[in-house]
């Protein structure tokens, strides 16, 4: 069954949470196609996941699940426990398997846990998601505004804006001279164009984020390529 929540357009705006957001055409107000209960929300709870997953860059084998706002109180009335464990196991919206999420996690293995947080976030939908295995772990900030979309707004404690519209890449580098030049000099050798970047780091000199956002998919070689340069500590990918 599919169910579609309608927004308030004034002048091609709305407002959540006291928050003004644009959006560019209807299908952004009224979100993507989702299996069972669904909502523009539930929709940007699942992308959320999907973008922890893709950056994790494997199935984690356990997921801390933290939800603030709006999220806090009514994630199980809108499906978002549902939404982003299915996102963690890397479902599309319109999957059939999503309302089996809980029970395919069980399955393959994904200890999940959810935490009801008291804090206001600086957005009303705000969902932390800390993944790990053996080999590591990752903690994801992300902020669902409206219409399926999100935003990143941080990634191990980097601040940054990604929205995960497109593809990109996340590198953790060493804050030293030429690590950016390094990077766009390799994906200008290989035509790839960079349509938004972004740079944070916490304390000059040392650990440094890259965030680019690319009009095309890269493949495992770029990849490579990249995670070979000089001060390159990890790469990781977010496909379209």
């Amino acid at each position: 069954m599919y169910i579609i929540y309608f927004m308030l357009i004034l002048k091609n705006m709305t407002y959540e949470g006291g928050i003004r957001v644009k959006f560019r055409s209807v299908f952004d107000i009224i979100g993507p196609i989702m299996i069972g209960p669904s909502s523009s929300h539930t929709a940007g709870a699942l992308r959320i996941g999907k973008v922890a997953r893709n950056l994790f860059g494997r199935r984690p084998k356990w997921a801390h699940i933290h939800l603030y706002g709006s999220f806090a109180e009514t994630y199980k009335g809108h499906g978002t426990d549902v939404a982003i464990v299915g996102g963690l196991l890397n479902f599309d919206t319109f999957d059939d398997r999503l309302i089996r999420s809980f029970e395919i996690a069980k399955e393959e293995g994904l200890d999940y846990a959810f935490f009801i947080e008291q804090g206001i976030p600086d957005h009303p939908n705000t969902a932390k998601i800390v993944v790990g295995d053996e080999l590591g772990e990752l903690e994801v900030v992300g902020i669902s505004v409206g219409g399926g979309k999100i935003e990143i707004a941080e990634i191990n404690g980097f601040k940054l804006k990604l929205t995960g519209d497109n593809p990109a890449i996340v590198i953790l580098n060493n804050d030293r001279f030429g690590c950016i030049a390094n990077v766009a000099n390799i994906l200008a050798k290989h035509e790839i164009n960079i349509g938004h970047m972004e740079v944070s780091r916490k304390e000059k000199g040392k650990l440094a984020l890259m965030v680019l956002e690319l009009d095309e998919n890269i493949n495992n070689e770029i990849m490579d390529e990249i995670h070979a340069l000089p001060n390159i500590l990890q790469v990781a990918r977010i496909v379209e």
